[in-house]
C-alpha cells in the first residue's frame, strides 16, 4: 500500500512518522533510585552540618578576648573573618539566667576589655574591678567561675532584674569545648596577635571551606558531563547500524513529499522536447499497471544532459510533482568522504529508503562527481570514489523489474562518465536539456516576470531576441537584475530601459569609472569602428546592434552584434565573415594609426580557435574531409597520454599552416575592405569618440544602408 505523502519515514523505513522510544521499566527504576540516593545524601549532609554547629558555641568577640586574657584559649583557626578555636576547659554557655547570645542588642551589651563596670565576663558574674592592680586576680576569678565545677551564679537565685526566683524562664545551658566568633573587620584590632602570643595561643590560618557536596559538584560535574557525552554518542552509534560509527554512513538526501514538490511542467518553459520524454516516466509512476499488463519495463534511470543553468534539477522536481511521489534529492559529491566505504554505505541507505517509500524518484545532481571513468588519470586512484561508483552500479543493476523507483541524474559532462554507468539497464535514456530558443526564452521570461511590476513598454519578445545563448538561470538573473536597476533608481515599476541596462551589464560587463587620455580613447574608437564597419559591410555577418567605447568589465570598448535568429548550422561563408569581424579591430589600428596594440588579444584568441576548429573538426581547410580529435576535449591527463594523438607530426604541421593561412587570408580581405572605406571609418570613429555609444539608427545615418544578403539560387 502506498504511504501517505505528508508522512515522514520512520528510522526503520516505514512511512509512519518518527516516534520517541519509550525507556524500559528497568531503566526508569534505576533513574528514580539515583534521584532518591542523591536526596538522601543531601539530607545527611545538612544534618551533619547542624550537628557540628550545635557542638560549637557562638560567643561575642569581647567574650573571646576575655577568655584569651584568662588563659582559657588553647588554639584558634582563622578562616577569613571567622575565628574558630578550643577552650582549655569547657565553659557554660549561655551563662545561667541569661538568654542565648546572637541578638544584636546582647552583642552590643557585652563588656569591653578594661571596663570598670561590673557584669558577666566570660560567663560568670564578676564584681567591679576596683583598681588596675587587682586585674589579674579578677581575670583569674573570671576564668574559674564558668568552668564545669563552678557553682550556680547568684543571678540564678535572684533573677536577672531582681525578680523573684522562677519568675523568668532561662535558656538551657550546655558545656562547650569549642567556640566560634567573628572578627570585626570594619573596626580592626591590632592588639589581637600580641595578646595571643602573650598567652601562648596556637594560631593557624586556613582558606574558607565550602561544603563537601558543593566541592563534589564542582569537581565531579565535568566528569559526569563527559561520561554522559560518550554515552550519548554511543547510543547514536548503536542506532546507526547501517551507517556505522557516528552515523557517517547515513544518506544525506533531502526528502520532499506532498506540497514540498508542487513544481509541475507548467513551471518549466523552453524545454518542450525534454518534457515530452519525461512525461512517460510520470505516466508510469501514476499508472504502472498499464505497462506491466503488456510486459513492458520502464527505464530505471534517466540521465539529464545539458549545459549549466538549463533547468535539469527543476525538470526532475517537476517529474516528482506531476507524479505526486516522494522525491529524494542529493548531490553526488555528498556520497564521498575521507573514509573509504562511507560513500558506498550512503548509496545503500539511499536506495533502502527509496524502496521503502516506493513509488519514488531519486535525483542525483552532478553525477560526474562520483561517476567518472575508472582507471583514468595519473597518480593515486581514488578508492573511495570508485567504491561508491561500484555500489551505485550494483544498486541500479539489482532493481526488481517491478520496483517503482526511478533514478534521475544530471550532468553537464557526459563525456567523462564511466561507460558501465551508461549501458542499458542502468541509465537507459539520455534526455538532452539544451539552451532555449527564442520562443523558449520568451516563455522563461514570462515565468520569471510573474511577480514583477512592469510598465507597458516592456516587450518580452524583443528581450528574448537580444538574449541569444542565455540559459534559464541567466534569464532569471536578468529579470532580477532589471528589478534591482529599477529599485536603485527609486521606480515603482520596471521599464524596458531597465531591462536593456541589465542586458548590457550581463553581456558586456559593469561600467568602469576608468579615465583614458585622448590618444587611448581614439585608439579604442578606431578599433571598435573597424569591427563595426566590417560587420556592416559584410552581408553574411550578424547585424550590429550597438557599439561603445565606455569601459565595461575587462574591455575598453565593445561591439554588440545581434543575430537575426537562433542558428543551429553554420556555413563556411558565415564563419569566414566571423573571422573577418574578429580581425577588423586590429586591422583598423594598422591602417588609421600605423601601429598595433594589446587591445586585440581576445580577438586573436577567438579567431585562432575558430580557424583551428574549421580545419580540424569541420573539414574547411586544405586537408580535405578529415577530422581530428581536439586536445581540449580530453578531461583526463592520464587518459590523453595513454591514447596519444591520431595524426602524425607532419599532419600537425600542416594543420598549423592551414590555420595560419585562413587567418592571413581573412586579414588581407579586411585590409582591402577598410582601405576602400577609409572615409566611413574616420567618420564613424570621430562620432564614436564624441558620443561614446552609437545605436543602429545612427550607424545607418553614418554608414548608409547595409548591403542585403544574397540568397543562393536553386
Amino acid at each position: 500500500m502506498m504511504p501517505s505523502q505528508d508522512q515522514q519515514p520512520s528510522p526503520s523505513g516505514s512511512p509512519g512518522g518518527p516516534q520517541q522510544p519509550t525507556p524500559p521499566p528497568r531503566q526508569r527504576l534505576l533513574f528514580w533510585w539515583v534521584i532518591l540516593t542523591a536526596l538522601l545524601l543531601w539530607n545527611l549532609s545538612v544534618f551533619w552540618g547542624k550537628t557540628t554547629a550545635e557542638q560549637t558555641a557562638e560567643i561575642p568577640y569581647t567574650t573571646f578576648l576575655a577568655q584569651v586574657r584568662a588563659g582559657n584559649v588553647a588554639e584558634i583557626s582563622l578562616q577569613a573573618e571567622n575565628i574558630i578555636g578550643k577552650f582549655e576547659k569547657p565553659i557554660v554557655w549561655p551563662p545561667r539566667g541569661e538568654k542565648a547570645p546572637g541578638a544584636a542588642n546582647e552583642r552590643s551589651a557585652a563588656v569591653t576589655p578594661g571596663s570598670q563596670t561590673g557584669g558577666t565576663v566570660g560567663g560568670a558574674t564578676a564584681a567591679p574591678s576596683p583598681a588596675p592592680a587587682a586585674t589579674e586576680k579578677a581575670v583569674a576569678a573570671t576564668a574559674k567561675a564558668p568552668t564545669a565545677e563552678a557553682a550556680p551564679s547568684a543571678a540564678t537565685k535572684t533573677g536577672a532584674a531582681g525578680k523573684p526566683k522562677g519568675a523568668e524562664k532561662t535558656s538551657p545551658v550546655q558545656h562547650y569545648a569549642k567556640f566560634e566568633t567573628v572578627f570585626p573587620e570594619a573596626i580592626g584590632d591590632t592588639s589581637l596577635m600580641p595578646l595571643l602570643e602573650a598567652h601562648q595561643v596556637q594560631v593557624s590560618a586556613q582558606p574558607p571551606q565550602s561544603h563537601w557536596l558543593l566541592n563534589l559538584m564542582i569537581e565531579g560535574f565535568p566528569l559526569l558531563l563527559l561520561v554522559g557525552f560518550f554515552v550519548y554518542m554511543g547510543q547514536r552509534a548503536g542506532k546507526a547500524q547501517v551507517g556505522g560509527i557516528l552515523g557517517f554512513g547515513r544518506t544525506k538526501a533531502r526528502r520532499y513529499t506532498g506540497e514540498q514538490t508542487r513544481v509541475t511542467f507548467e513551471d518549466v518553459a523552453g524545454e518542450d522536447e525534454a518534457k515530452s520524454d519525461l512525461q512517460e516516466e510520470v505516466d508510469f509512476l501514476r499508472t504502472p499497471g498499464k505497462y506491466y499488463s503488456i510486459g513492458a519495463r520502464i527505464p530505471r534511470g534517466v540521465l539529464l544532459v545539458g549545459p549549466p543553468g538549463t533547468g535539469k534539477t527543476l525538470l526532475a522536481r517537476a517529474v516528482a510533482g506531476e507524479a505526486n511521489v516522494p522525491f529524494f534529492s542529493i548531490s553526488a559529491s555528498e556520497f564521498v568522504e575521507m573514509f573509504v566505504g562511507v560513500g558506498a554505505s550512503r548509496v545503500r541507505d539511499l536506495f533502502v529508503q527509496a524502496k521503502d517509500s516506493a513509488p519514488a524518484i531519486v535525483f542525483i545532481d552532478e553525477l560526474d562527481a562520483v561517476g567518472r571513468r575508472r582507471g583514468a588519470g595519473v597518480g593515486t586512484v581514488n578508492d573511495e570514489r570508485e567504491q561508491t561508483l561500484n555500489q551505485l552500479l550494483v544498486e541500479m543493476d539489482g532493481f526488481d523489474e517491478r520496483q517503482q523507483v526511478i533514478v534521475l541524474a544530471a550532468t553537464n559532462r557526459p563525456d567523462v562518465l564511466d561507460p558501465a554507468l551508461l549501458r542499458p539497464g542502468r541509465f537507459d535514456r539520455q534526455v538532452i536539456v539544451a539552451l532555449p530558443d527564442q520562443k523558449g526564452r520568451e516563455g522563461i521570461l514570462r515565468i520569471h516576470t510573474r511577480g514583477l511590476q512592469m510598465q507597458a513598454d516592456v516587450d518580452l519578445g524583443i528581450i528574448a531576441r537580444t538574449t541569444t545563448g542565455m540559459s534559464g538561470a541567466d534569464l532569471a538573473n536578468l529579470c532580477n537584475e532589471a528589478a534591482l536597476v529599477a529599485a536603485r533608481k527609486s521606480r515603482v515599476k520596471v521599464s524596458m530601459s531597465d531591462f536593456e541596462e541589465a542586458v548590457d551589464k550581463l553581456l558586456l560587463g559593469q561600467v568602469r569609472p576608468l579615465v583614458l587620455d585622448e590618444r587611448e580613447r581614439r585608439a579604442v574608437a578606431y578599433h571598435e569602428s573597424g569591427h563595426t564597419l566590417v560587420a556592416w559591410l559584410t552581408p553574411s555577418a550578424d547585424p550590429v546592434h550597438k557599439v561603445s567605447i565606455i569601459p565595461r568589465g575587462r574591455s575598453l570598448g565593445v561591439t554588440e552584434q545581434l543575430p537575426d535568429g537562433d542558428r543551429y548550422n553554420y556555413g563556411r561563408t558565415y564563419l569566414m565573415a566571423r573571422l573577418a569581424v574578429l580581425l577588423a579591430g586590429r586591422t583598423a589600428e594598422e591602417i588609421a594609426l600605423d601601429d598595433i596594440s594589446t587591445g586585440a588579444e581576445n580577438d586573436l584568441v577567438q579567431a585562432t580557435m575558430l580557424a583551428r576548429r574549421m580545419v580540424t573538426r569541420w573539414g574547411m581547410g586544405s586537408l580535405g574531409l578529415v577530422a581530428f580529435e581536439a586536445e581540449e576535449e580530453q578531461p583526463f591527463l592520464g587518459y590523453q597520454l595513454a591514447q596519444g594523438r591520431d595524426y602524425s607530426e607532419a599532419t600537425a604541421a600542416r594543420v598549423d599552416d592551414d590555420v595560419r593561412q585562413l587567418l592571413e587570408d581573412s586579414h588581407e580581405t579586411v585590409r582591402n575592405l577598410l582601405t576602400g572605406a577609409r572615409d566611413q571609418l574616420d567618420r564613424l570613429s570621430q562620432l564614436l569618440f564624441e558620443k561614446e555609444t552609437i545605436g543602429p539608427e545612427e550607424l545607418e545615418q553614418v554608414l548608409g544602408p547595409r548591403p542585403p544578403l544574397s540568397v543562393p539560387g536553386p
